[in-house]
């Protein structure tokens, strides 16, 4: 199997042709479990209950056990890797930076012990003389769940 193209970052048209409204396929799974949870709530400082007190997540929790941090899910984004990776594919810049984001929604809960997997597809991209930036919408589900836990929108610029 051939590597794709390069695309160079002032090429609007070739750029353009990213975009889609389809999402990649999705990514592996990864399994979150009770210390990754843990190991979260210690570096954040968010000891919620319902992320670490197991015992009474088993008897209070609508979900019947803890659940992940919101900003766990989020954070492990890179560990989800899906789709073509569109800075591979791009050339002719310095170098690239998160621009920040459009919109980020927590919009179910992973209960630990769930297998999470993403999608993503390329939603905009604007080239500017000086800049090109691109939005990546990725949504992250349970496997097996039709509806998303995350839906994230990054925006980053080559530059």
């Amino acid at each position: 199997m051939n590597a794709p193209q390069t695309i160079d970052v002032r090429d609007a048209d070739a750029l353009a042709a990213l975009v889609s409204e389809e999402f990649s396929e999705w990514s592996e799974p990864l399994r979150i479990d009770q210390d990754m949870i843990n190991a979260y709530a210690e570096l954040s400082g968010d000891h919620m209950w319902m992320h670490v007190d197991e015992e009474r997540c088993a008897k209070e929790s609508p979900f019947g056990g803890t659940i992940a941090h919101g900003f766990l899910i989020l954070s492990l984004l890179p560990r989800l890797p899906c789709g073509d990776n569109i800075v591979a594919r791009v050339s002719g810049y310095s170098h690239m930076m998160n621009y920040g984001s459009d919109k980020l929604r927590f919009l179910g809960a992973v209960p630990v012990n769930s297998d999470i997997h993403a999608r993503s597809r390329v939603k905009s991209i604007d080239v500017a003389e000086r800049k090109t930036r691109v939005v990546l919408e990725t949504h992250v589900h349970v496997v097996g769940s039709d509806q998303p836990a995350l839906v994230y929108e990054l925006m980053f610029v080559f530059l």
